[in-house]
């Protein structure tokens, strides 16, 4: 019977040839007016088996034990198939939030329960039902969920190794459907503002988790919740709000606020700095120098190449959207990350554990600097101390960068990209570009020449290349800031020219950089430095 209940819902959802047009709605209308026999008839099967399964457990007559869970089983699936269309208020009406709320704390039923609710949190409110009967449904969904998922990680924070894998599967779902909640009805949770500093802790924290799979659910809702902040809320307007003390009504918020700002109104910088944190960190995946860590990196073994290219891709937007949103926040934490990886300057020679994580860090400067000094006109309109915090923090960290002292080729490759990373920077302050520059040419020159292509030596000549890259780059983004410097560099080109100091693909790639500084603004037509071009 049960299945049979589950079957004729899926002919609506699922697509059935033998079942178009009006014998569709005919079965949706005639199922609709069921509901008020079916839901709770579902409802009465769920809690009777549900029931006789522990006694006969009890008893220690499996057997029989054993019926009545697979009898919960196919009516949970036939739950599942109502949940995707049936009105919630109706799920909630007749007791199935309840029911299925209660069946979360057992395993054999807790992955069925838990989809039912994550079919149901990924509704949105229609618009023709009554606003508070729904958002009533959802908080209490929203209260369900909120329980076992601090279950859950209180567990897997005090007890990991009580964990085993069947449950870190049904953690995964649980982290879904609150990701889903969150993304579809966050109007129910915002009205309160206890309970919604309550969900962001929670999604905070399984961001935080050491394992990617939850992390990973955790990133899909940081990026919608931070990206659009008007759409992503779906804030509800909450008119004659009597919210009690610590709701957003009692500091004054209005509605209208909430509606436009929505979770950003509770996101602190201690968030904001605890994401980023988190972030830089799992830009490595797991390799042959990945030693132990207290994260699981991501494992191309087991999600593939690309998809690790795609989930770097969210991290760097969500940098990216964090550092627009809190630029001084951003420029703090990508310095400390660089020193945390870059470790001891003095020393010379870096484990390939330490050269990933240092690779990983010059991205995250990359993104957070494109992110502040885009060129957007943003950034002019910073006030005067974000700018000057900004200024300070990124003028310590190239301070820093020009004194290093690092010879191996592959430290140097870094030492470059740092350098260049910071190109946008050096548009808006452009009285250190002349120590940049000073500082690639001083590591070009710090490189042996080397002719071999094949070898040892061959580090060399890619560092070496790799240098002249970094000029491109930073012309490209310091802009018209390079232009004073211009008969400097080429002076210093013509003269390791001269001297028999740059390889032919080295000269090209500086040719081409000076070509892109001469262009930024028609220079290279209207200076007289025209006839040194034509002489490189």
């Amino acid at each position: 019977g049960s299945m049979i209940l589950r079957w004729l819902p899926e002919d609506i959802t699922v697509h059935n040839e033998d079942l178009e047009g009006d014998k569709r709605r005919a079965l949706l209308r005639g199922l609709t007016e069921a509901l008020p026999q079916i839901l709770p008839l579902l409802y009465s099967l769920v809690e009777k088996h549900f029931v006789a399964a522990l006694n006969e457990h009890t008893k220690q007559q499996m057997k029989l034990a054993k019926h009545h869970v697979g009898t919960v089983t196919a009516v949970l699936n036939a739950i599942n198939a109502y949940a995707e269309w049936a009105p919630v208020t109706d799920l909630a009406k007749y007791g199935l939030i309840h029911g299925c709320g209660s069946l979360l704390s057992y395993s054999d039923f807790r992955l069925l329960a838990c989809e039912f609710f994550k079919i149901v949190c990924q509704r949105k409110r229609p618009a023709d039902v009554a606003v508070c009967e729904y958002d009533a449904a959802m908080s209490n969904i929203f209260q369900v969920l909120m329980n076992i998922s601090q279950e859950f990680l209180t567990k897997s924070r005090m007890q990991p190794m009580a964990i085993d894998e069947s449950e870190y599967e049904f953690g995964v779902c649980i982290c879904e459907t609150v990701v889903a909640l969150g993304s579809s009805n966050m109007q129910c949770i915002l009205v309160d503002g206890a309970r919604t500093s309550h969900f962001l802790q929670q999604m905070l924290e399984y961001y935080q988790h050491y394992r990617i799979a939850l992390h990973f659910q955790s990133l899909l809702f940081w990026l919608v919740a931070l990206r659009e902040p008007s759409k992503a809320k779906s804030v509800a307007r909450v008119s004659g709000d009597t919210s009690p003390a610590g709701n957003l009504g009692s500091v004054g918020v209005s509605s209208t606020e909430k509606e436009k700002k929505g979770v950003s109104l509770f996101i602190t910088d201690e968030i904001y700095s605890t994401l980023l944190d988190v972030s830089f960190k799992r830009m490595l995946k797991k390799s042959a120098n990945s030693s132990s860590s207290l994260l699981e990196l991501w494992n191309e073994e087991l999600e593939g190449k690309s998809d690790f290219s795609n989930y770097r891709t969210k991290l760097l937007d969500l940098i990216r959207v964090i550092a627009s949103q809190r630029p001084v926040i951003a420029a703090a934490n990508i310095v400390q990350r660089i020193n945390v990886v870059s470790g001891d300057a003095n020393q010379t020679t870096k484990s390939p554990q330490d050269l990933d994580a240092m690779v990983g860090a010059q991205l995250g400067l990359e993104t957070v600097v494109s992110a502040i000094f885009d060129g957007s006109g943003d950034y002019a309109k910073t006030d005067h101390e974000a700018k000057f915090q900004i200024h300070r923090t990124f003028e310590g960290l190239l301070q820093q960068l020009l004194s290093l002292k690092w010879t191996e080729p592959s430290l140097i490759v870094i030492h470059g990209h740092y350098l260049d990373s910071l190109g946008l920077y050096l548009r808006h302050y452009p009285d250190v570009v002349a120590s940049v520059v000073n500082k690639l040419f001083e590591l070009l020159t710090s490189l042996p020449i080397t002719i071999q292509q094949q070898g040892p030596s061959n580090n060399s000549r890619q560092a070496r290349l790799q240098i002249c890259s970094s000029f491109i780059r930073i012309s490209r983004a310091a802009d018209k800031a390079l232009l004073p410097h211009m008969k400097n560099i080429a002076d210093t080109m013509a003269y390791l020219q001269g001297e028999g100091r740059l390889l032919r693909a080295e000269h090209d790639h500086l040719c081409e950089a000076f070509l892109i500084m001469a262009s930024s603004s028609g220079y290279f037509a209207m200076t007289p430095f025209s006839h040194i071009f034509s002489q490189l």
